[in-house]
């Protein structure tokens, strides 16, 4: 094992401090990786504050990485020393049943191995990206196209996919309109990139305090959700609805904006269970889903339409010592819209 920096959650209570992780050596499928760079999802905080259960601490977390290849082991074909790659929210699965199979191992039959607090093959518990390194079997390892920003990176491995995804799998595209529900770090993702598919895309936001934004990144429209006459107006309008708030919304009130055939599909975790109207759903055949972040290969695909596309998010580099205070700010939604950390700042262990 070797010992690398980190920042460390020890209780749902304290703050984040300067420690220390244990990381196995390299296997002969590993790929060690010197992490630059770590982007701050609202997940991170639900995990640590024991809001989505118990937690193995000390933890730390971070599951959008972007680093370097330092070293791999003697069968990884995949990648080699000095290339830019990236980590997400998982790092490993069973690779052998159906849905591991199909390219969908977020959805792994016996359970993902998820990129922190999660328990390993072998044994141990994952500790995520909130680190100076880190070491991935190499099938869970992404490649960062040279042509994005490396330190604009991070944030695609888990708001990025988790936006991608689902626009990709409800066929989002020229002739489609498309509503965004909130204008966090996800939402201002789903704007870029369904603008990129082609789609008419409109902001659904609390308040039009983000209009300019959202009209920047891609949005033909832009309506308070605050002001009742955005749901007389909009009503039946739109073929998709993506909702990526984290808090409470009335799915009814938005399902009532749905076309014929068309979907309300959640990303955000709600605090609550939400309720439905099964009798709007009944009206043009409408649907509710939600998505869960993307499979490795379609991750990888996301990489590459971004990098086509030149699609980044909205970042703000802070250095390790300013971790809590944006914690503190995503909370309370003043983040525009993604804090990414320069783990160079980490202290020396």
């Amino acid at each position: 094992m070797t010992l690398v920096s980190a920042y460390v959650a020890e209780s749902a209570e304290a703050p984040l401090a300067p420690g220390t992780v244990e990381r196995r050596e390299p296997g002969e499928y590993d790929v060690q990786i010197e992490i630059h760079w770590a982007g701050i999802c609202h997940s991170d905080i639900h995990t640590v504050r024991g809001e989505w259960g118990p937690v193995p601490y000390p933890l730390t977390v971070g599951h959008e990485i972007a680093g370097v290849v330092t070293a791999v082991g003697e069968k990884v074909t995949r990648h080699q020393v000095g290339d830019r790659v990236g980590v997400g929210c998982m790092v490993n699965s069973c690779r052998e049943c159906e849905a591991c199979r199909a390219g969908f191992e977020q959805h792994c039959e016996k359970g993902m191995v998820a990129t922190y607090a999660s328990p390993d093959q072998d044994g141990s518990v994952t500790q995520g990206g909130y680190a100076s390194g880190i070491v991935v079997t190499e099938d869970f390892v992404l490649s960062i196209p040279d042509s994005l920003p490396f330190e604009e990176t991070a944030p695609l491995l888990c708001a990025g996919i988790t936006t991608y995804s689902p626009l990709k799998h409800w066929d989002v595209g020229p002739g489609k309109k498309v509503a965004v529900v909130g204008m966090g770090g996800l939402g201002h993702m789903a704007v870029k990139i369904a603008h990129a598919m082609g789609a008419e895309v409109t902001v659904l936001s609390q308040t039009l305090s983000k209009k300019e934004d959202g009209l920047r990144f891609g949005a033909a429209d832009y309506r308070a959700t605050s002001d009742p006459a955005t749901f007389e107006d909009l009503q039946g309008q739109f073929d998709l609805i993506l909702n990526t708030v984290s808090a409470s919304v009335d799915l009814n009130a938005f399902l009532q904006m749905l076309r014929f055939d068309g979907a309300l599909v959640t990303v955000g975790v709600a605090d609550q269970p939400l309720s439905i109207d099964t009798m709007a759903l009944f009206t043009n055949r409408r649907k509710v889903a939600g998505s869960l972040i993307g499979g490795i290969a379609e991750t990888q695909e996301m990489l590459d339409f971004c990098a086509q596309h030149g699609i980044t998010p909205e970042v703000e580099i802070i250095d390790a010592s300013q971790i809590n205070e944006a914690w503190e700010k995503v909370l309370s939604s003043k983040v525009r819209y993604r804090y990414v950390i320069d783990t160079s700042t980490l202290p020396a262990v």
